[in-house]
């Protein structure tokens, strides 16, 4: 059976997530050490103690959710040999991480940069994103296209499975995105409670940052593939996998084609590692034919005997 571990992004993160773990096993307990003294402060008293809305803000979401998956990696990965890591956008650094191209240290400030660039790209109450229920993506794609215009689009953030597709841009196309995407077929369109408009052209500020950033930062070749989030496409090579993470910032997460590309290869088990299970869903949309698991839990781990 070939094996792929997935990590999740934003959105899925909880207050007090990671907290058995910690109480259970000593590699754990010291990766939330090794994460509170890189960055400075204490994103441990966050996790477990914080309230929603701290945890919330990107800066602390994404170093958080890097943290946190980590942690259960560090259990899981004495259990499971995979094949190939993946995440879904912030988890591409998770994916990156444990094939051995970046440290954890390294990690970790960097995502907690990565979140304060993209956070300050565009200013509050300006960007939106909509996520998109019932449309297949081409459809999405094609009323993102006839609705936008200079200085207000609108284009597809996460290509997560036809059904589900998430969008980003201006608040001011929202109204007009909406209008027209009810009426090529979507059954609803949701707005989600984020800070920003991420993977779209408007983050292209915290992507230039973010490669600025990156070039100071010890990239080395992978020891298992990824399969990352802007091409769907397996990448071991340290040049690729700085490209890739780079690139991700304003492009689209092709999801929905980075399941289908580990489909291809070989894949026949997909496990998600971190908070929640929202991947284990999309994949179940995607490929029903498919063994997928989360391990968020303590609990969890019985699914692995």
């Amino acid at each position: 059976m070939s094996t792929a571990i997935i990590f999740p992004g934003q959105g899925s993160q909880h207050v007090k997530m990671g907290f058995d773990f910690y109480n259970s096993f000593d590699q754990s307990r010291s990766l939330f050490e090794r994460a509170d003294k890189a960055l400075g402060y204490s994103i441990t008293d966050i996790i477990f103690n914080g309230e929603e809305e701290e945890l919330r803000l990107t800066a602390n979401t994404q170093p958080a959710l890097l943290t946190v998956s980590m942690v259960i990696w560090s259990v899981v990965s004495e259990r499971i040999s995979p094949s190939y890591f993946a995440g879904h956008s912030l988890g591409e650094y998770t994916a990156v991480t444990v094939a051995g191209g970046m440290s954890f240290e390294d990690t970790v400030v960097a995502v907690h940069n990565r979140g304060k660039f993209m956070q300050t790209a565009v200013p509050s109450g300006h960007g939106v994103m909509l996520a998109v229920l019932g449309m297949k993506c081409a459809d999405v794609v094609a009323v993102c296209e006839n609705i936008s215009e200079n200085g207000s689009i609108i284009e597809v953030a996460n290509f997560n499975c036809d059904g589900q597709v998430v969008v980003a841009g201006h608040a001011s196309a929202q109204d007009r995105f909406i209008e027209t995407a009810k009426k090529t077929g979507a059954k609803r369109v949701i707005s989600l409670p984020v800070s920003a408009p991420f993977h779209c052209s408007l983050m292209e500020p915290a992507k230039i940052n973010m490669e600025k950033y990156l070039r100071d930062i010890m990239i080395d070749d992978l020891t298992i593939p990824i399969i990352n989030n802007i091409d769907a496409d397996e990448v071991t090579c340290s040049d690729k996998v700085f490209d890739g993470l780079v690139r991700q910032v304003s492009g689209s997460v092709r999801w929905s084609e980075s399941i289908k590309k580990m489909r291809s290869l070989g894949v026949d088990r997909f496990i998600e590692i971190g908070a929640g299970s929202v991947l284990t869903g999309l994949v179940k949309k995607i490929d029903r034919d498919v063994e997928v698991f989360n391990i968020s839990t303590v609990e969890d781990l019985k699914k692995l005997d």
